[in-house]
C-alpha cells in the first residue's frame, strides 16, 4: 500500500517541483501517495494537480486545527512557509511549528522542512536581522527537538528565478549592446543558485533512505557562481552585453526599502557567505549524494530554457 507525502507549498515553487519530480519518479511514484496542500483547493494550479493525480485538501497554516484532516494518515511531509507572505518572523515560526506539532500528533514518520541558516549564531550576534533565515532556523531547531522517527533539512540557495521575481526589478537596456542588470554585487562576490525546479533531486536520497538521512541538512544548488560569472554567461546566452550595476546605479531600481538589502551586497553575502564559512563543504557534501541520474540545471542551461532575452 502507498505511503501519503503531505506537500505544503503545492502550488508553488518548491511544493510543486517536488510534486513533478516524484511523478515523474518511476519508484517514488509507486512507493507515495501525494496529497497537496492549498488554501483554496479551486485555483487553476489546484485543479491541474487533481488532473494528475494529486489529492488536493485546502487548509491553513494559520489555523493549526485545519492541519488535523490534511495530515491525517501521513507517511511523510514536505512543510515550508512563506516568509515574506506577512513578512513577520513571529508568523513565520508561528506557521511552522503549528505544522510540526499536527505533523508529529499525526504519527509522522518523515518530516522534511524547508530551512536556511540561522544568520544570527553563524555571525556570533553581529547580524540580527536577517529575519527570513532565522525564522526558519528556528522552526529546524524545534522540529529536532520533537524527535520525528526521521527528519531532513532542505536549505535551498538563491533561486535562479529570483531574477525574475516580482520583487526584484527588471535588467534595463542602456544602450544598443548593454544591458544593466540592476544588482550592486562585487565580481567576486559568491552566490550559489539553484534552479527550484530540481528541488526533489536534493531531497530524493531522505525519501529514499529516510535512516540514512536522519537530522541532514541538505544543502542545495548547482554550483556557487560569481557575481562576474552570472552576468558573463548572460551575456553569452544573450548575445548583449550584459553588466552589473554599480552602488549608484542601482539605486533608480529600488521602489521598495526591502529591495535595498537585495540589490546591494549585505554582510552577509560578503562576511559569512549564504551558507555560511562552511557553504562550499556542505554543497559539495549534499552534491555527493546525489543519483549522478540527476542532472542539475546549470546557470547557462537556465538562461537558454527561459529565453530568448529580449530586454526592454
Amino acid at each position: 500500500m502507498s505511503k501519503i507525502f503531505v506537500i505544503f507549498g503545492a502550488t508553488g515553487k518548491q511544493g510543486g517541483a517536488l510534486i513533478n519530480f516524484i511523478l515523474q519518479d518511476e519508484a517514488l511514484s509507486k512507493e507515495f501517495n501525494l496529497r497537496g496542500i492549498t488554501r483554496k483547493a479551486s485555483k487553476p494550479e489546484a485543479v491541474q494537480l487533481k488532473e494528475r493525480g494529486v489529492e488536493v485538501i485546502e487548509a491553513d497554516m494559520n489555523d493549526p486545527p485545519s492541519l488535523r484532516p490534511a495530515l491525517e494518515g501521513a507517511y511523510a511531509v514536505f512543510a515550508m512557509t512563506n516568509f515574506w507572505d506577512k513578512a513577520s518572523a513571529e508568523a513565520e515560526v508561528a506557521q511552522g511549528k503549528a505544522i510540526a506539532d499536527v505533523s508529529l500528533t499525526a504519527g509522522v514518520s518523515l518530516m522534511i522542512w524547508s530551512s536556511l541558516p540561522n544568520v544570527t549564531k553563524m555571525s556570533n550576534g553581529e547580524l540580527t536581522t536577517v529575519e527570513h533565515f532565522d525564522s526558519k532556523a528556528e522552526v529546524e531547531d524545534y522540529i529536532r527537538s520533537l524527535n520525528f522517527p526521521s527528519s531532513a533539512f532542505f536549505l535551498p540557495g538563491w533561486f535562479m528565478q529570483n531574477f525574475w521575481d516580482n520583487f526584484v526589478p527588471k535588467p534595463k537596456m542602456i544602450s544598443e549592446d548593454t544591458v544593466l542588470f540592476p544588482f550592486a554585487w562585487p565580481p567576486d562576490m559568491r552566490m550559489p543558485l539553484i534552479d527550484i525546479g530540481d528541488a526533489g533531486k536534493y531531497l530524493a536520497p531522505a525519501l529514499r533512505d529516510p535512516a540514512k538521512y536522519n537530522g541532514a541538512q541538505l544543502v542545495s544548488a548547482t554550483a556557487f557562481y560569481s557575481a562576474q560569472e552570472i552576468v558573463d554567461i548572460w551575456s553569452g546566452v544573450s548575445g548583449k552585453n550584459v553588466r552589473l550595476a554599480t552602488g549608484d546605479e542601482v539605486e533608480q531600481f529600488i521602489t521598495h526599502p526591502l529591495q535595498r538589502d537585495v540589490l546591494r551586497p549585505g554582510p552577509l553575502f560578503l562576511r559569512y557567505g549564504y551558507f555560511g564559512p562552511n557553504g562550499d563543504r556542505d554543497l559539495d557534501w549534499t552534491l555527493a549524494q546525489l543519483d549522478p541520474a540527476d542532472k542539475l540545471t546549470t546557470w547557462e542551461e537556465f538562461l537558454v530554457r527561459n529565453g530568448p532575452w529580449d530586454f526592454e
